[in-house]
């Protein structure tokens, strides 16, 4: 089931521009050309929340740009559809991404999508430039009292494709203050592994309470029928760089 047999049933698994990557921060370019990210979450469009089986994602009307980023590496505005997290067992461990191979305990992953070019989020996942993924570390410290909304919300989703809804959340409440970046081309990190996302990883982390990092190890990857399966180490490690530039929009 895991990462390391993907390759198998999606041989783009062993792709040119697979994703996580450990970011080398020494050896990240800085690019003076890459605009500040521009982030317009103003309406709060959330719908529901729900356990995919793999995460705990949470999904956005997105029939306008009013919740779009800009900016950054892109022309158009994307759109936010959906957000989710990945996370480990321990504190140790759970990051996708990797900074100079230092994991975080967690990441948060805000999948936008190229309206502008494509008619739907699905042909947006199957085209080059079609996806934009925003990923926010998590670390272990005080209490995310913005956090607190969604972590309250996981017990109603505890159980493999359970969803509820969720409304008027603002994901603003979860980025850092500084908006310093990474930039490379890169994939999605779960089957089908479409090479579709420019990636934009945020240099500060936020902070959240064990409390709150426990909720979501609560969590399973079983229905409530089956064997019950802790919802933890969701997360694929970190794939070969095969050449590609990692571009910092700030002076290291």
């Amino acid at each position: 089931e895991g990462p390391s047999e993907w390759h198998k049933a999606y041989p783009i698994a062993q792709g040119n521009r697979q994703s996580p990557i450990d970011i080398d921060s020494a050896r990240a370019v800085y690019d003076p050309s890459l605009q500040p990210l521009l982030i317009s979450y103003e309406s709060c469009t959330s719908l529901s929340i729900s356990n995919t089986g793999h995460s705990v994602m949470v999904e956005f009307e997105d029939s306008d740009d009013r919740t779009a980023i800009s900016g950054g590496p892109f022309q158009n505005p994307f759109r936010l559809k959906q957000f989710h997290f990945h996370w480990g067992t321990t504190h140790s461990q759970g990051s996708e991404h990797t900074i100079d191979g230092k994991p975080f305990p967690c990441e948060l992953h805000l999948v936008h999508w190229n309206a502008r070019k494509y008619a739907t989020f699905g042909e947006a996942a199957a085209a080059p430039d079609g996806l934009a993924v925003v990923g926010v570390f998590l670390e272990i410290g005080k209490e995310h009292a913005s956090m607190n909304r969604l972590t309250d919300a996981l017990y109603m989703v505890k159980f493999k494709g359970t969803k509820a809804q969720f409304r008027g959340f603002n994901p603003k409440c979860l980025l850092p203050l500084t908006l310093d970046y990474w930039t490379y081309l890169g994939s999605l990190t779960t089957p089908p592994l479409n090479e579709s996302v420019t990636w934009i990883v945020l240099k500060e982390p936020i902070r959240i309470s064990v409390k709150q990092l426990e909720k979501f190890r609560m969590l399973l990857f079983t229905g409530e029928e089956d064997q019950r399966i802790q919802m933890a180490n969701n997360f694929r490690p970190p794939q070969p760089l095969k050449g590609r530039i990692v571009r910092a929009s700030f002076k290291a």
